[in-house]
């Protein structure tokens, strides 16, 4: 018991330490106005450990500002857990009525330290936006997300999910990027409210949303950022060979940083200061005697090095803590009744506090539960054969148990509705728990809706939803687990390690195609996906398709062919006249899918700001080529040979018809379905052995792409879009 007296102790002694250890190298200057600057940071040549930790304190305003280096990013705060937090800026691009105003893009780039990718999130503002942010190193990622929005009326303060803000996150190890703004209209449709796109890097949580912000967010300035710092370049086990610039001094250890480059330095447990200094600066011992917050004896306290003990006055024994044995009085008759007392009232105490906590947490759970509409939907599925293999209710323990309380090590992806997790429950089946960000609650009916009827789904292409949690702030969705990763992971070229052949990338469009139809056509009330993209396409141990993510989908009455929602989905497999119009259809469904066939037969991302700028819709690239007989050059050379040209011809017309401008002019998913089911058919029972030369195939081709009147022009019309919404990535203005 003493033991963990001790640990605790020295936890508390740990933290203190870590605020209070602000020391200067003696005779350098320790604060900037109210800034402490602890070395291995210093403001002048000598009391900072290299150029990387120098900071200039300005004085010409008379109040004195801390800048970064010799340059003018103010620093706001430096911890010696390896954190500076850095006075952020805002990156805008305005218009008025005649077109494009006034702009201001700033880069970002670091020498030594990264960007930290867990504590901000790139946010973007605007009701005509899209933006990137890129890598300032050789592009080695390009990210961001898209803001829409058509009145006022639909933004929501403090929510930033896509109507007037957006945000997403970067990898880590950056040490710089660039800022990318891009407006599909130039604000022509939202001037009076919104002449402005903004993007900008925040440290997470320091940023709420309001709609007075897509005014102006120009000369806001209280925008922190988080930078981590590290010590050189090498790990511990590195740095420790070489004695002479190893930067952990006495009574300290080393710690690998986890985002930045180098190592830090931390005193042990009973030691408090700076572990980058040496002597009376450095890591020196604390005496926990002194401090009644730091010791738990009972009597005595002994200070020792590093950690202090205990021990009891004369006639009486115990360990001496207070959470031990304590010390009892040998005399039993003056001290046991009371003991028992306080032992008999501590326990009741703790009884009360456990049973008003207990009430708290089941009081909690009930208003979440109501709250997400849970007495609705038990009265759905108590009216209904069957409810309990249709859909279950999950308790938030359960759930919790399965993923080990959501441990970061469960997470299988995050995305722009929410994050999923790895789970087992009970019975040893593996799940996937998908934790979304935000809740609505004026779509709690058609949550519930959409819920039992994905529940009642029993279609082997499409991931089975098994039940929810409606006991936490937000739903919590069960779905069955699927093993072998997205159908993206297995065509993307940048990874050499899977390659589909063709057969296998035929037979996943057809099962895709027939999950597809069966959601527009055989379900007892129709549903639009409204994110068909390879990313959302899993794939079992038998590379067998499984259509997921349905975070956006919509229901559609029986009585209607099309509803008006506010544009949502994914550039590149966006559907033009969807984006025109906001008339969402099956057929929009149609024409993702076409991108999704296209990203099969070439295996190239669909937007690709690297490629000319020409060629970086892949659609339109793809429609380019087809157009001037240069089809073949554009064809995953992985799956070409021929045995099937003439197959990857057919459906490569299949693609381009599918990804038509006009809807009405593309297939149904029915007849998708069915012209690849057939293409697999005669593949394993072929009338003459061959697919290539046929006079059909040269037919279609040329068919297609005829420039005279009816529906065969309209096919052209994709480009002129495209080149609207998918300008130079590299450029700004």
């Amino acid at each position: 018991m003493s033991s963990s007296v001790i640990t605790l102790s020295l936890f508390i002694l740990v933290a203190t330490a870590t605020s209070v250890a602000s020391q200067a190298k003696p005779g350098c200057r320790s604060t900037c106005g109210d800034l402490n600057i602890p070395y291995p940071f210093g403001t002048s040549e000598g009391c900072y450990r290299d150029p990387n930790f120098l900071i200039s304190c300005d004085t010409s305003s008379g109040k004195p500002i801390a800048n970064y280096s010799n340059g003018n990013i103010q620093v706001l705060d430096i911890s010696l857990d390896g954190e500076l937090r850095f006075s952020g800026w805002v990156n805008w691009d305005c218009y008025d009525s005649s077109g494009p105003s006034s702009s201001n893009f700033l880069w970002f780039q670091l020498r030594q330290f990264a960007i930290s990718n867990t504590k901000n999130k790139f946010v973007v503002i605007g009701c005509d936006t899209y933006a990137f942010i890129d890598d300032f190193w050789g592009r080695r990622f390009s990210t961001g997300c898209t803001s829409v929005c058509k009145n006022l009326d639909d933004v929501i303060n403090g929510t930033c999910s896509g109507i007037g803000c957006c945000f997403t996150s970067f990898p880590k190890g950056n040490m710089g990027y660039n800022v990318t703004l891009k407006s599909y209209r130039n604000h022509s449709q939202v001037l009076d409210f919104n002449p402005c796109s903004f993007a900008f890097v925040v440290e997470d949580g320091a940023y709420n949303f309001s709609s007075l912000d897509l005014v102006n967010l120009r000369n806001k300035k209280d925008f922190p950022m988080i930078v981590d710092w590290g010590i050189g370049n090498e790990n511990c086990s590195q740095a420790m060979k070489n004695t002479s610039t190893y930067a952990c001094m006495d009574n300290s250890f080393c710690l690998d940083s986890q985002n930045a480059p180098g190592y830090l330095c931390k005193c042990k447990d009973g030691f408090r200061g700076n572990p980058y200094l040496s002597g009376s600066d450095g890591c020196q011992d604390v005496d926990e005697c002194r401090n009644s917050t730091l010791n738990y004896c009972s009597q005595t306290c002994h200070n020792l090095y590093g950690s202090y003990g205990c021990s009891c006055l004369r006639g009486y024994r115990g360990d001496g803590f207070k959470n031990g044995t304590g010390c009892v009085s040998q005399h039993k008759s003056n001290g046991l009744p009371v003991i028992i007392s306080l032992l008999v009232l501590g326990t009741v105490i703790c009884s009360l506090c456990w049973v008003q906590r207990k009430r708290q947490l089941i009081n909690i759970k009930k208003k979440f539960f109501e709250q997400n509409g849970g007495i609705l939907l038990q009265e759905q599925l108590s009216g209904r054969q069957g409810y309990d293999e249709m859909a279950k209710l999950f308790s938030e323990e359960e759930l919790k148990k399965a993923t080990g309380n959501f441990h970061e090590s469960n997470i299988l992806g995050r995305g722009g509705q929410g994050t999923v997790y790895k789970g087992t429950l009970p019975d040893k089946r593996v799940v996937a728990i998908k934790k979304s960000r935000i809740a609505d609650q004026s779509q709690v009916k058609d949550f519930i809706n959409e819920m039992l009827l994905l529940s009642r789904i029993n279609h082997r292409n499409v991931v089975k939803l098994l039940g929810c949690c409606l006991e936490t702030e937000v739903p919590l969705l069960v779905y069955e687990y699927i093993s072998n990763n997205t159908l993206l992971h297995h065509i993307n070229p940048s990874i050499k390690t899977s390659c589909l052949p063709w057969e296998i990338r035929l037979r996943i469009a057809a099962e895709t195609a027939g999950a597809i139809s069966y959601l527009h056509s055989a379900a007892s009330i129709p549903i639009i996906h409204r994110d068909i993209k390879s990313s959302n396409i899993l794939l079992d141990h038998n590379y067998i398709a499984k259509v997921s993510d349905f975070g956006a989908s919509r229901l559609v009455p029986l009585d209607q062919t099309q509803i008006t929602t506010l544009v949502q989905g994914t550039l590149g497999y966006l559907d033009p006249e969807y984006l025109l119009t906001s008339q969402l259809t099956e057929k929009s469904d149609v024409y993702s899918f076409g991108v999704v066939l296209i990203e099969l037969l070439t295996g190239k991302k669909v937007v690709e700001v690297d490629r000319p700028e020409e060629d970086r819709n892949l659609a339109m690239y793809f429609i380019s080529s087809m157009k001037n007989d240069r089809l073949l050059e554009v064809l995953d050379s992985r799956v070409v040979d021929e045995k099937n040209v003439g197959q990857l011809k057919e459906v490569a017309v299949l693609a381009s018809r599918c990804i038509r401008v006009k809807g009405e002019e593309r297939p149904t998913m029915k007849e998708v379905s069915m012209e690849l089911e057939g293409l697999i058919a005669m593949q394993k029972h072929p009338w003459d052995g061959k697919y290539t030369n046929s006079e059909e195939n040269v037919y279609l081709l040329g068919q297609i792409y005829e420039t005279g009147t009816g529906s065969t022009s309209n096919s052209l019309g994709l480009e002129s879009i495209w080149r609207e919404l998918v300008t130079d990535m590299k450029s700004g203005r």
